[in-house]
Parts: C-alpha cells; structure tokens; sequence
C-alpha cells in the first residue's frame, strides 16, 4: 500500500463570453424555453467564436488550474486531454495545450470517452502517479461541441455547448483523494451515439441532412434510458467498493446531459436535491468538461469540504460509463 493518496490539486475553467439562451433557439427554430426547460432543464448555452481555436478554452483553464495547485507549467509532467471535437486529429489537443501553456517538461496525448472522458482520464492518471511514474498530471477536458452540431436538428442543437475545465492531479495525504474508480464500455451500443471523422457509413448519411454527415446524431430516448442505468450502476458500484453507504456521500457530480436523467438516477439512488451538484441550467451539455466545471462551480461556492466523500459519474458516447469515489482533500 502507498504511504499517499492522489488526489485534486487545483481546479480551473473556462466559459466562452457568448451565449445563446433559449430565447435565441425560439427565434432560430420551433421551439420555445418552456419546452426546452421542461425537457432538459437548460436555460442557456456558451459558444466559442468561429475564428477561434477550441484549444484556447483549455489553455484558460488550464493556467487556471496550475495557479491554484500553486505549482508552475514546468512541474507538468503528463498532460491528458479528454475530446470529442478535437482542432486536428494531429498535433493532439494536448499537444496545442502543451505549447501554449509552455509546460516544456510533459508528455501530453488525448483520449476520447466522449462524455464519459473525464473520469477515464482521472484513473489513468492515478495509476501513474500511484506507481512513482509521474508526481503531477494536468487533465483538461475540452469540449467545443458547437462546431459538431446540425443546428437545423432542434432534437440536438438544443442541448450542446463549449468549455473546458481542467484539474492538476497529484498526491495527496493517505485516506483522501481517489478511493474507488469504475470504467465500462458497451460498444454493441455505440451506433445510438455518433459523430462520423475520416469515414461516414451509408447508415450514417440517412440519419443526417445533406452534407451534415459529420454533426452529432443520438437516439436519445436511447442515450435516455442507457443513462438513468448506467449512472445508477455505476455510483452504487464505487460506494459499495468503499464499504460506505450513500448516506455517507456528501456530493455526487453527475455529467449534465439532462435534468431528467439527473433526476431519474437520483431518484434510484435516494438522492436529495441538496447532494447533486447541477449547473446544466448555465453551461448545457458540455460533454466531459461537465463533470470539472462543475467541481470548481461547487469548490468556489464552499460545497467541497476537507473530508467529504465525492462521487463523479459519467455516461457517454461509445457507450461508455464510469464512476470515481474521492475525498476531497484540496
């Protein structure tokens, strides 16, 4: 057993200034806020300026995180970035991010759990910490989902938005940060998920509109019911591998996909409104930059006490899932 945990040093985030609220959709599309509110709990969506970079989201972030780790870019050691809407299949995201933040000294690669990205990357990252590998992992989830959206498809157009939060992870005192972790893939499920690359599949073409073919398209009743499950599943799994109950959870951090499936997982698992961190109504859908976004949300506001026992949990394209118990220790 290691004499130290590993844990969250430093949070940081970055919004785009623009947003396009539900007043804007009505006015682009037929729909309107209460239908949009009652179906997913959004009020509104930020979205970055087409003549930027999406790597520069991740690069606010990311400075940010670094400062409140009280650490410097040459400390870096490993930078992993968790994308869907990468700005080149190569120079990875995470080698954009390694340039502009002049952390000299880092490996950097992506990966891609979509939504689920997040908690991946916080389990890849404890493994080569744990093992002396490396001592401080910069994890940026960059999300520009706008520019993957048909926005003519008021079923998806409604839902997604851009961002990036990113955490510093590094040790900890023994008995805090990340106790327990879950990962799960059902790629037999993948196809009710897609964004198509480097190949559209003929299956692919009918779902979208004339030279749409590489916007996002899900079956979202679905993602819908795959998600309550998985979710549920998932948080149970690492509580129980805790031997901890989840009366003893001070706050789970769910991905903001939909109010309703918050709300149906949190219902399965006897959650009061006061143990779910929820900021969806503000950001939308912003993939695995979700779930840091809303640590930091919840860490500014003092919800994240030294001690508390902190459940993440994440569903996503692929279709992946996964959930990761820590004590905050920051």
């Amino acid at each position: 057993m290691h004499d130290f945990g590993v844990g969250i040093l430093g949070t940081g985030i970055y919004l785009p200034e623009k947003t396009l609220t539900n007043a804007d959709l009505e006015k682009m599309m037929d729909t309107s806020d209460d239908w949009i509110t009652r179906r997913t709990g959004m009020k509104k969506r930020h979205l970055l300026d087409d003549d930027k970079p999406a790597c520069t989201m991740g690069v606010e972030a990311a400075k940010q995180a670094i400062r409140d780790a009280n650490i410097t870019p040459d400390d870096i050691d490993l930078i992993i970035v968790t994308t869907e809407t990468p700005d080149y299949l190569s120079p990875s995201m995470s080698c954009l991010i390694q340039k502009h933040i002049h952390a000299n000294k880092a490996a950097a690669f992506d990966i891609n759990a979509a939504c689920t990205g997040f908690v991946y990357a916080m389990t890849i990252a404890q493994q080569f910490i744990e093992t002396g590998y490396y001592r401080f992992v910069l994890i940026v989830s960059n999300e520009g989902l706008s520019r993957i959206i048909d926005w003519k498809d008021r079923n998806t157009s409604i839902l997604f938005g851009d961002a990036a939060g990113a955490v510093v992870v590094g040790r900890v005192k023994k008995g805090y940060g990340i106790r327990k972790s879950y990962l799960a893939s059902f790629g037999d499920l993948g196809h009710n998920l897609t964004i198509p690359c480097c190949y559209v599949s003929e299956e692919d073409r009918q779902k979208r509109r004339k030279e749409m073919e590489r916007t996002l398209w899900q079956d979202g009743s679905e993602v819908f019911t795959f998600a309550i499950r998985a979710m549920t599943d998932a948080t149970r799994r690492v509580v129980e591998a805790e031997g901890k109950t989840m009366e003893d959870v001070a706050l789970v951090v769910p991905h903001q996909a939909n109010l309703r499936i918050i709300n149906g997982a949190a219902k399965r698992l006897h959650l009061s409104d006061d143990k779910i961190a929820v900021i969806l109504q503000d950001t939308g859908n912003i993939s695995s930059a979700s779930i840091p976004v809303a640590l930091n949300f919840s860490d500014k506001k003092g919800l994240l006490k030294k001690g508390d026992i902190i459940v993440m949990v994440a569903f996503g394209g692929g279709l992946t899932c996964g959930a990761a118990l820590l004590v905050w220790g920051k």
